[in-house]
């Protein structure tokens, strides 16, 4: 229970320091944000319930993989470490989308096949987590191998009160989150391969606007 009251109030300060411009606050002022959100996620407000206890109501505990990006992002914001490189996000993105694509369908009942099922018999898919693990190790993607090991050592640990592999492993939040930054990501790219003017044209149309003006 412990565990659980501290990833609450962990999940509500992480989520509103990541939302919230902070600006040129220095990082001992980011600190001071982050706990004063924490505290307020604490308070205590109808019939006893905290902030946070209403959202984790509506949200639920997150996987371990979301907390752990939480609390990374977190550290990159204060600058305690380097963001990560371009490759290992889209990687990760990349990694939860097709995750949640195998889970979240066949839960909401489509298909014929129970996914989720797979996640109180687990050992087939701890080896399909332990290979995407090397793969990322191979890619160099140094935090998308932890981020799998972290979810496996929480399961192993027993730390959640599911026993679903699942659960440790995917949520909606990261699995909408991924779609998302890739959808977004896609769009980007799309527009940097539309071709532009070259810089000449506009220039020579100035060139003709100015001659048709000193001609009449």
């Amino acid at each position: 229970m412990i565990i659980l009251s501290l990833q609450t109030y962990l999940t509500f300060s992480l989520v509103l320091f990541l939302l919230v411009p902070l600006g040129p606050l220095s990082t001992s002022r980011r600190i001071g944000v982050l706990f004063g959100l924490t505290v307020l996620g604490m308070l205590p407000l109808v019939h006893g319930m905290s902030p946070a206890g209403y959202v984790r109501g509506v949200t639920d505990d997150l996987a371990c993989t979301s907390m752990v990006w939480l609390v990374a992002a977190a550290l990159m914001r204060l600058g305690f470490i380097a963001p990560w490189a371009r490759p290992q996000p889209l990687q990760l993105w990349i990694c939860f989308a097709v995750l949640g694509v195998v889970l979240f369908p066949a839960a909401m009942g489509v298909g014929m096949i129970d996914t989720y099922g797979w996640g109180f018999t687990p050992r087939p898919m701890l080896i399909g987590v332990a290979g995407l693990t090397l793969v990322m190790v191979l890619l160099r993607n140094a935090a998308g191998a932890f981020l799998l090991l972290a979810a496996t050592a929480a399961f192993m640990l027993d730390v959640k009160p599911s026993d679903n592999y699942w659960d440790y492993l995917l949520d909606p939040f990261i699995f909408l989150y991924s779609l998302g930054a890739l959808a977004v990501s896609g769009i980007r790219w799309v527009v940097s391969r539309r071709p532009h003017l070259p810089e000449s044209l506009p220039a020579a149309h100035d060139e003709l606007g100015q001659s048709g003006r000193t001609n009449a």
